[in-house]
């Protein structure tokens, strides 16, 4: 098929690279110049494992290109809206500036049949609303939520767990049927495939996000608990976790979650909900947001009291500032806000990440990065682990006790092995431990 995407950020380029893997013919609509020149190279603008070589071979294929033409787009049979909605600056709700943009740039290039697809995370109702733009041109409107994991988009793009079609009664059928073409190699592999009026399709995103959200914030306030009580929240977690019911995953007490999409959604969330007169429902996502947060400060806390409450001018090393392993995001990240925050408390702050220092030298200039982890753990009076990288968790706590002037480990994800960390000599910290 003929397919446009509107928006080429995280989201966007994924999926018009992994539309293009699948065979449809594909063309990236973004007005960032130096992106698109950028993309149509075959680079990516952000680190995502597996993107760099789909969205190489895309190219070369010539199934996948990139423009900042709109009017390039006319030719396509289904266009895709990719655009974020961050968190507005004067309140919690979504800020719909991209994806109002993105309709306005593409209705005058629309064709009769043509069906426009919103992919964006944007609040209860917004669909009813672009359909009365897109319906007048003889086009027609679907919403078809994403469910990416950074670290994994090109895999849940091709083969994702759920399909989710939000589309408008009348034209339910037809328009099924041109989603069921898009996404025909999915389902050919039993992909299921729910289809819902617009208005569940918008809450699936939010609802989802909003219960991984009270996942992590409810084992996170267990380990306030523990940490009082003298409990392990991680034996805790294993124990509740193999209740079928409850389940394991996303019961990991540490630093708390972050990135551009959980904080920005409950938030996002509560707005919507109180302005339908609905928000007592999820007052619950406040207390949530609040948890979150106060573990980010629990463990400066930590490393400030490990220095009887005097940090200034004592070199503490900080490994992660991405807001997760196998990304380069830093937007909204418990590592990075650590980091700055020991810094602004006086503490000789000395930062390291695998891909995301680039990004965070741009955000915060004030902090020392340093090239390689033994860098930044040479000379260290305390390691701060806040990102769970494959290679901070292979530490050797014997080696690294060598780097170090001061072996204090503050192991703000719950993923070292306190055992040997304190065999080796470590004063080892968890969280809720």
């Amino acid at each position: 098929m003929k397919l446009s995407v509107f928006g080429c950020g995280y989201l966007g380029a994924v999926h018009a690279a992994a539309m293009a893997s699948l065979g449809h013919d594909v063309i990236g609509v973004d007005p960032d110049a130096a992106k698109i020149a950028k993309l149509s190279a075959g680079q990516t603008p952000f680190f995502e494992p597996g993107l760099p070589e789909i969205l190489s071979d895309a190219i070369a294929s010539g199934r996948l290109r990139f423009t900042t033409d709109p009017a390039a787009a006319a030719d396509a049979d289904v266009h895709f809206i990719g655009v974020g909605t961050p968190q507005r600056k004067d309140s919690a709700g979504a800020d719909m500036t991209y994806v109002n943009q993105a309709i306005a740039d593409l209705l005058p290039h629309l064709k009769p049949g043509s069906l426009v697809v919103g992919k964006s995370t944007v609040p209860v109702g917004t669909a009813a609303r672009l359909a009365e733009l897109v319906n007048p041109t003889g086009a027609r409107l679907a919403w078809n939520p994403e469910f990416l994991r950074e670290g994994f988009a090109v895999k849940d793009t091709i083969e994702p767990d759920r399909l989710v079609y939000g589309v408008a009664d009348e034209t339910k059928d037809e328009d099924t049927a041109i989603l069921d073409e898009v996404y025909a190699t999915a389902l050919s592999t039993g992909t299921p495939r729910i289809v819902t009026g617009y208005a569940t399709a918008e809450l699936v995103k939010v609802a989802a996000n909003s219960f991984l959200a009270t996942k992590i914030s409810f084992i996170n306030a267990m380990a306030e608990i523990a940490e009082v009580t003298g409990a392990d929240v991680t034996q805790l977690a294993d124990a509740i976790g193999h209740d079928a019911r409850i389940g394991r995953r996303f019961l990991n007490a540490g630093v708390g979650f972050g990135g551009g999409c959980l904080p920005k959604d409950i938030r996002a969330f509560t707005a919507r909900a109180e302005e339908l007169g609905k928000g007592e429902s999820v007052a619950f996502l406040k207390q949530v947001d609040e948890i979150n947060l106060r573990r980010r400060q629990r463990i400066v806390d930590l490393v400030v009291d490990s220095f009887e409450g005097r940090p200034f001018g004592h070199r503490v090393a900080v490994l992660g500032l991405a807001f997760k392993p196998d990304s380069d995001d830093i937007r909204d990240s418990p590592a990075l806000d650590v980091a700055v925050r020991l810094k602004g408390l006086g503490a000789e702050v000395i930062s390291h990440d695998p891909e995301a220092m680039d990004n965070a030298r741009r955000m915060h200039p004030q902090l020392t990065y340093a090239d390689t982890a033994e860098q930044a753990l040479a000379g260290a009076e305390a390691v701060v682990v806040v990102t769970e990288w494959r290679e901070y968790r292979d530490l050797d706590p014997a080696a690294t006790a060598a780097l170090v002037d001061r072996p204090v480990v503050f192991d703000g994800r719950n993923v070292l092995d306190p055992t040997a960390w304190r065999t080796a000599g470590w004063t080892y910290t968890g969280m809720g431990r």
